[in-house]
């Protein structure tokens, strides 16, 4: 499993670093609860700690996700951190419900990537140090957490949302976890809600982020009636399996993060859609790490000085930047030109403008 040292992973979590949320949890053995680097709690002691490469990781060991810095809202792995790109692809399609509705498992997801099942769980063991499968219901279960936490909506519809098969093996798989049924989580009071009348996700991500210059980038590519910038929120109509909604996606600086606001008649499709708006907002990224690399090159540097924290946006459907390997793009991956060549387009536009 791909991880940096004890002591290097210790000081990120000393320090609150985001740079390393999402890409590194510490379980703490005298709690057997698992945080993330920027926990607000005060840092266990050395000897205490235990570090996984994933929340799969960390919760296959038998640790909790822990109630104050909440695993579920960290920002997902990035394409760029050296994952093997079948991992990445296994990674976007589990993220859109690949192993959900268990349509030949594990074996059949291997075929959509074109590596056999066995290959698939050495990578997945490799790079995140858990299974496919594993992966899938921590997703599953950190979802139905946040879906707790941020929404109204009814405990059987929060549970279909997450890929829960039953009402019944949700609360069995909550109390199993957190020795507590899904209610007792549940901080926000009042009656229910559906997700036609909209759910508010917050997704997370490193900073900085350049959202100024995100809002304008998708200006540029904005569709009348498909998608659109209004003030500092982005806009788009939605139409998966013949039904129709919106998202609204804005910005929360404050807490590192955006908020999207989704509103849709099928629960089943919040997953996919958050997912999406993953992939255009770019928020797997580590931009810091991508941005130091790019500003080796003496042109750049001023540039990315300028403007730190801007990202190249992702498509809707599918990401048309991406080189394409055997046929198929990684869903998701950004390859560092294209952040130059944001770059280079601002710099462009503000010289023509001034």
């Amino acid at each position: 499993m791909e991880l940096l040292d004890r002591s290097t992973c210790y000081r990120a979590f000393q320090c609150h670093d985001a740079r390393f949320d999402g890409h590194v949890f510490v379980g703490v053995t005298s709690t057997g609860i698992y945080c993330r680097p920027v926990c607000p709690a005060r840092p266990p002691k050395f000897e205490n700690c235990r570090f996984f490469a994933s929340a799969a990781a960390a919760q296959g060991a038998g640790f909790r996700p822990c109630l104050r810095c909440r695993p579920e809202i960290a920002p997902d792995i990035g394409s760029w951190r050296g994952t093997a790109n079948t991992v990445s692809r296994a990674l976007h399609l589990i993220a859109e419900g690949a192993l959900d509705e268990d349509e030949g498992g594990v074996e059949g997801l291997a075929e959509r990537l074109g590596v056999g099942g066995r290959q698939l769980r050495r990578l997945f063991q490799h790079h995140l140090g858990a299974s496919p499968v594993a992966v899938a219901q921590t997703r599953r279960v950190l979802f139905a957490k946040q879906l707790l936490h941020d929404t109204r909506l009814p405990m059987a519809q929060v549970a279909l949302a997450a890929g829960f098969g039953s009402v019944r093996r949700f609360n069995e798989t909550f109390r199993a976890l957190f020795d507590r049924s899904p209610s007792a989580l549940r901080r926000k009071s009042g009656g229910d809600t559906s997700a036609r009348d909209g759910v508010t996700l917050i997704l997370a991500y490193r900073p900085p982020y350049d959202w100024p210059g995100m809002l304008a980038a998708l200006s540029e590519r904005a569709t009348a009636g498909l998608e659109w910038v209004e003030g500092d929120t982005w806009h788009r109509r939605l139409d998966l399996e013949g039904m129709q909604g919106s998202v609204a996606v804005s910005h929360r600086s404050e807490r590192g993060a955006v908020a999207a606001t989704i509103r849709f008649p099928s629960v089943k499709s919040l997953p996919a859609i958050v997912a999406r708006v993953r992939r255009v907002f770019d928020l797997g990224a580590d931009i810091a790490t991508i941005g130091n690399h790019l500003a080796r090159d003496p042109a750049l540097a001023p540039l990315i000085a300028r403007r730190p924290g801007l990202r190249a946006p992702g498509e809707w459907e599918h990401d048309t930047q991406c080189t394409a390997i055997d046929g198929e793009a990684p869903a998701g991956w950004r390859p560092w030109h294209a952040y130059a060549t944001q770059h280079l387009l601002v710099a462009r536009r503000a010289h023509a403008h001034g």
